[in-house]
């Protein structure tokens, strides 16, 4: 089924729309969603970003079962959303279908790769939306476009019907503008809750050294009002060899994933990709094993040192992205910076597997700020209701 509904900031792939009423009644009737365009809807081709992708695969024949969950749940679906190039960016740049605009920072880049599920969303066409995250695509566009978003434990949720990057780091997330709607997806989607989380609340020094100065200060208020949930946060060290050693590690691991899923069909179809996505196919085509070795190696201790760390019930908390969202005119350079410097970030909850939520925390120069809170692994719905606590303490959006 298709429908015209306006689209002002190009959130939808082009085309006619895809939707899909209600299955059922439940936690999300009354609802609508969007999916990102990587998620099967039986009948139509899943695109994944690219033209040479949706015409070298025929339409899905199933529905993924994420999607089916939310439709028999009672939500809608208002259609399938833009992402970068078989979701191998940050940025939200897609040279074929156009880049969304950042509703809330027009002239600011969305993040990516679920770019047009959070442009969906923080542009008011739906109340949540459907993205994926390997390497921190649900949580950089919902800082970058002010959103609530979750990133669940990895496996937490099922990926079947979804193309993949980087299967030991790929999962679904999701988008909202309020932290009771993001909840109300986790129930449908999630495990059984948890016991609630106590905290403490842990800062991660690594990550706050790691954020601009002015994102830090922007932020520091916030975490300070936080403690009254759980008292006084405490400062503690993760990764001594640094935000850098982090990123090289996860960028290997990721990119080995990356050729061993598609690299066959990028050398058979040689597509021609946007700003920076051909370059990460090559050099992971390039890489040399060992690198993917070494990275393998580090995430089994780095697991081994953070997962005692939140057994009791503690929090992590850190910007989201260590920036505000760049300037589309931001050079090709100035973007690479910013996805090192923040990969290495989102690589902390993305190699231990961990749920974490954003929070559209604050502001700087009109640009939003998340900030993330990170629980152990399997305790989703506990951090979810913390994140709930967590709104009404910071007056967001509950």
């Amino acid at each position: 089924m298709t429908q015209s509904q306006p689209d002002p900031f190009g959130a939808f792939v082009p085309g006619p729309r895809t939707t899909v009423g209600p299955l059922g009644t439940g936690r999300l009737s009354g609802l609508r969603f969007a999916v990102k365009d990587l998620f099967d809807v039986a009948g139509t081709v899943t695109g994944y970003g690219h033209p040479d992708w949706a015409r070298t695969h025929p339409p899905a024949i199933a529905t993924a079962p994420i999607v089916t969950a939310l439709l028999q749940a009672g939500a809608s679906l208002a259609g399938k959303t833009r992402t970068m190039e078989l979701a191998f960016g940050l940025t939200g740049e897609n040279i074929w279908q156009g880049t969304p605009i950042n509703p809330v920072a027009p002239d600011r880049f969305p993040g990516g790769s679920s770019c047009g599920s959070a442009v969906a969303v923080a542009g008011e066409l739906v109340d949540f939306a459907l993205g994926s995250d390997t390497g921190g695509s649900v949580r950089i566009p919902a800082s970058y476009c002010g959103l609530f978003g979750l990133r669940p434990t990895h496996g937490a949720v099922s990926l079947a019907g979804a193309r993949g990057l980087a299967p030991s780091l790929d999962t679904p997330g999701w988008f909202a503008r309020s932290a009771s709607v993001l909840a109300a997806v986790g129930d449908v989607l999630l495990p059984n809750p948890a016991a609630l989380l106590s905290g403490p609340l842990l800062l991660v020094e690594e990550a706050w050294m790691n954020a601009q100065l002015a994102v830090a200060k922007a932020l520091r208020p916030k975490l300070e009002r936080l403690e009254a949930l759980c008292g006084r946060a405490m400062d503690v060290r993760l990764a001594p060899e640094g935000i850098d050693s982090l990123y090289d590690h996860i960028r290997a691991v990721q990119a080995e994933e990356a050729w061993a899923t598609l690299g066959d069909w990028v050398a058979t179809v040689n597509p021609t990709f946007g700003p920076g996505i051909g370059a990460r196919f090559a050099a992971a085509r390039a890489m040399d094993p060992s690198d993917a070795l070494r990275g393998r190696t580090f995430r089994r201790m780095f697991q081994a040192r953070v997962h005692p760390l939140l057994a009791g019930g503690a929090i992590l908390v850190y910007p989201t992205s260590p920036c505000a969202a760049p300037l589309l005119a931001s050079p090709l350079s100035e973007q690479e910076s910013v996805r090192q410097a923040t990969v290495g970030v989102t690589a902390i909850a993305g190699f231990c597997g961990l749920p974490e939520v954003t929070l559209p925390a604050a502001r700087l120069d009109g640009a939003p700020l998340g900030l993330s809170l990170v629980a152990g692994p399997g305790r989703d719905q506990a951090l979810l209701a913390f994140a709930c606590d967590a709104a009404t303490v910071l007056g967001l959006p509950v």
